[in-house]
């Protein structure tokens, strides 16, 4: 027998309409990620056969490096959370700054350990911190859609967005379970559709209190009738069950879509009203 996966937390209603939305957002480039995340490597096998001073140089230079590596996938994904939003503040520490800056100190360090001499040493460091910087560019050094807007509201929509884009994370990593492609794309398609949302409160901090309990009670409720449905679907590969869970994604498209909808309408409807004010103040002043 079919489960039903809507409870509580779920909203409700009957669906006929198919609401897709891409996942706005830029993606990390994994081109030279790929490589660069090699990088310490060779110096860790160089140094397992060089004396003991180049054994430190060698080690110290991998470490420093794999620091270097660690910041720059960091730096990454905030640079796509930074581009994906309206309004959003600059990351607060430069981490692909810093790793620009370790990547030539690890060149450095390994040149050194190699027994190249200073000058060309420093030339290389020089070379390897600029082709990082270039490769993967500097952090964000200024907030984007702040000017005018009360950075208290803001801070309250960034926690709540930040509070929500995990619950979305949890549900596609739940999704990953079920070890079903169909799955996965239903799971991306809604958390598209769901970022619409985010962008709108982004870009309109008032609507937050209006749209609060899709962040967090519907976001919470499909997040754990996802890490059920798997638990179940997983084990049975039941049918019913998965055209349950997929009912329940069609609803939460539909009401996140129309809310998404409302709340551009009701901005809209203010826009009008202080347009129509405005209008009236320079006929009287005129």
């Amino acid at each position: 027998m079919a489960q039903r996966f809507g409870g509580k937390f779920s909203p409700s209603g009957t669906v006929e309409r198919d609401h897709a939305g891409p996942v706005v957002g830029s993606a990390p480039r994994k081109g030279p990620l790929r490589l660069y995340v090699l990088t310490p490597l060779p110096f860790a096998v160089r140094a397992f056969t060089s004396p003991p001073g180049g054994l430190i140089l060698g080690l110290a230079g991998a470490a420093v490096l794999a620091l270097a590596v660690w910041l720059t996938l960091e730096g990454q994904k905030a640079q796509a959370a930074y581009d994906e939003r309206r309004v959003s503040r600059r990351p607060a520490i430069p981490r692909k700054m810093m790793a620009s800056a370790l990547t030539g100190l690890g060149i450095l360090l390994g040149s050194q350990m190699a027994g190249i001499g200073l000058i060309p040493a420093l030339g290389l460091t020089f070379a390897a911190t600029l082709l990082h910087t270039v490769t993967f560019g500097p952090d964000p050094l200024r907030d984007k859609g702040m000017e005018g807007v009360d950075t208290f509201q803001t801070d309250r929509v960034a926690r709540a967005v930040d509070e929500a884009e995990a619950y979305l994370v949890a549900m596609k990593d739940a999704g990953l379970r079920a070890n079903d492609r169909t799955i996965e794309a239903r799971i991306e398609k809604f958390a598209g559709i769901a970022r619409q949302l985010f962008r709108g409160i982004e870009g309109d901090p008032g609507d937050l209190s209006a749209a609060r309990k899709y962040l967090t009670v519907y976001l919470m409720g499909a997040r754990d009738a996802t890490v059920k449905f798997v638990d179940l679907y997983a084990r049975t590969r039941d049918a019913g069950t998965r055209a349950e869970y997929e009912a329940l994604l069609t609803d939460l498209e539909t009401n996140f879509a129309d809310r998404t909808k409302a709340l551009l309408s009701d901005n809209r409807s203010d826009l009008d009203v202080e347009i129509s004010v405005l209008r009236e103040r320079l006929q009287r002043e005129g």
